[in-house]
C-alpha cells in the first residue's frame, strides 16, 4: 500500500459548509463530481498489539485464533456444515476489547522502554475499522443510514455505533435466505484457512478442503496506528488469514476473504464493482495488502476465486460510469473528522453526542439528553458508553484540563 494518495489535477471544490440549526450541528454531502485537488496524506497503517478471541469468545492477548490462507477446493460447497453453525448474535459494538488492547499496547511501551521515548503517541480519533469504513464510503452511500456515539476525551474523539434494541433484534432474526446466504461467507473462510501454515489436505471426516465448523466467536483482531491528514487513528478490525511465510508482526500479510455471486453479465459486473468500495475500504484502512474473491452460484457452490491487490482495486473502476473515487472518500473523511473537532464539545469528557448519517443528504449531530445518556449506558457501569476503568485510567489528565480552561 502506498505511504501517500495524490489527486490528478482538478477543479478545487468547495468545503461543504457546517451549519447550525437550532438544537443540533449539520454538514452537507459532498460533490462527487470532482476529485479533490488537494486530498488528505493516509498514512500506511502500522501494527501495535493483536488479540484473540476463543470459542467461547473469551478475549485473549494472543495469536490462538490466527489463521493461515489456503487455496480452496474447486466446486466447494459453500452450504457445509450449514447445520453446525455457532453464531454469536450481534451486540452493541462496544469499544471494550479496542480499549484494552490500547491500555496495554501504552503499558507495554512503559514497562519495555523506560525513556521519554516511551510515551504514547496522541490520538485524534479510536474506533474499529467497521465505523471508519461507513465514515469514508458515506458519499456513494445511497440506502443505509447510520447512527454513532461520539466522546470527546481530552483531545480523543472515541466513535461506536449506537444500535438501538429494535435494530438489533432485526440484525438478529434474519430470513432463512438472508442467514444461508450470510453463512456462505463464513463457509468460504473455513475452506480457505487452516491452523498452521502450509496444506489442509482431505479427511474422511471432514468435507473436501473444509477448515471446521464455523463458530463466530472465534476472531483474531489487529490494532493499528494511522493518520488521516493531520490526525493520528487508532483503528482495531478482525482480520480473516495471513499468507504463511509473510506473518512477521507487521500488516504485509494479511487476507481478506469475500465472497460474491458469479458474474455472468453487466449488470452483475456493475453491482460488483459497487461492493469493490467497500471490500477496498475495509482493507485499506488496516493495511490489509490483498483480498480473495470467492464467486459462487445462488445454490452456494464455489465456482472461481480471484486474488486482488488493494491499492490496485480502484484502477478496476475508474473512468467507468458512475465509478466512486476514493479520493472523494478521503477527503470526505477528513472532512467529518473537522466537522467532529469543530462540534463536539465537553468540559467533562462525559457527554454523548448522536451522529447521523442521512443517506444523500448529510450529517447531523446532536448532544443528548438524560435519557439518551440512559440508554447509551445500557444499566452498565459506564461513563457514558466508556467503561468505568478506562474512565478512570485516561480522564484524570483530561478532566484537570478541562477545569483550566473553564476558570476565569
Amino acid at each position: 500500500m502506498a505511504q501517500k494518495r495524490k489527486a490528478d489535477d482538478a477543479e478545487l471544490v468547495d468545503r461543504p459548509p457546517i451549519r447550525k440549526r437550532s438544537s443540533y450541528f449539520t454538514l452537507q454531502y459532498p460533490s462527487l463530481s470532482h476529485a479533490p485537488s488537494k486530498p488528505p496524506l493516509f498514512q500506511q497503517p502500522t501494527q501495535l498489539v493483536t488479540f484473540s478471541y476463543t470459542p467461547d469468545h473469551v478475549l485473549e492477548f494472543n495469536d490462538s485464533a490466527l489463521r493461515y490462507f489456503v487455496d480452496p477446493p474447486h466446486g466447494a460447497d459453500l452450504g457445509y456444515g450449514y447445520d453446525r453453525w455457532i453464531r454469536r448474535p450481534d451486540e452493541r459494538g462496544r469499544l471494550d476489547a479496542l480499549l484494552m488492547a490500547w491500555s496495554r499496547f501504552k503499558k507495554s511501551l512503559s514497562e519495555g522502554h523506560p525513556s521519554s521515548q516511551s510515551k504514547p503517541p496522541d490520538i485524534s480519533v479510536m474506533t474499529w475499522r467497521g465505523i471508519m469504513t461507513k465514515i469514508l464510503i458515506a458519499p456513494y452511500e445511497e440506502r443505509d443510514g447510520w447512527e454513532l456515539n461520539v466522546m470527546r476525551v481530552g483531545e480523543t474523539f472515541y466513535l461506536e455505533e449506537h444500535l438501538t434494541d429494535a435494530k438489533l433484534q432485526e440484525k438478529n432474526i434474519m430470513e432463512p435466505r438472508h442467514r444461508l446466504q450470510s453463512y456462505y461467507g463464513y463457509a468460504f473462510e473455513s475452506y480457505c484457512t487452516t491452523s498452521a501454515p502450509g496444506d489442509r489436505g482431505d479427511t474422511a471426516s471432514n468435507g473436501r478442503g473444509w477448515g471446521g465448523d464455523v463458530n463466530t466467536n472465534v476472531q483474531w483482531c489487529s490494532v493499528v496506528k494511522t493518520k488521516l491528514g493531520d490526525r493520528r487513528i487508532v483503528i482495531g478490525g478482525e482480520v480473516d488469514c495471513v499468507r504463511a511465510g509473510r506473518h512477521s508482526g507487521s500488516t504485509d500479510g494479511f487476507v481478506e476473504l469475500k465472497t460474491s455471486m458469479a458474474i455472468r453479465g453487466l449488470s452483475d459486473e456493475e453491482k460488483f464493482e459497487k461492493k469493490l468500495l467497500k471490500f477496498y475500504m475495509q482493507s485499506f484502512l488496516l493495511g490489509v495488502p490483498e483480498i480473495v474473491v470467492g464467486f459462487r452460484k445462488p445454490s452456494g457452490q464455489l465456482t472461481t476465486t480471484q486474488s486482488f491487490q488493494t491499492v490496485q482495486i480502484p484502477r478496476h473502476v475508474r473512468g467507468k460510469p458512475g465509478a466512486w473515487d476514493p479520493l472523494i472518500c478521503l477527503d470526505w473523511g477528513d472532512r467529518f473528522l473537522s466537522f467532529l473537532f469543530n462540534t463536539v464539545q465537553t468540559k467533562t469528557g462525559k457527554d454523548v453526542w448522536r451522529v447521523t448519517l442521512t443517506p444523500k443528504v448529510g450529517i447531523t449531530a446532536t448532544m443528548l439528553d438524560g435519557a439518551g445518556m440512559e440508554e447509551v449506558m445500557g444499566g452498565e457501569d459506564r461513563i457514558g458508553f466508556l467503561p468505568r476503568w478506562y474512565w478512570d485510567e485516561e480522564a484524570p489528565p483530561a478532566r484537570e484540563e478541562a477545569e483550566l480552561e473553564s476558570q476565569p
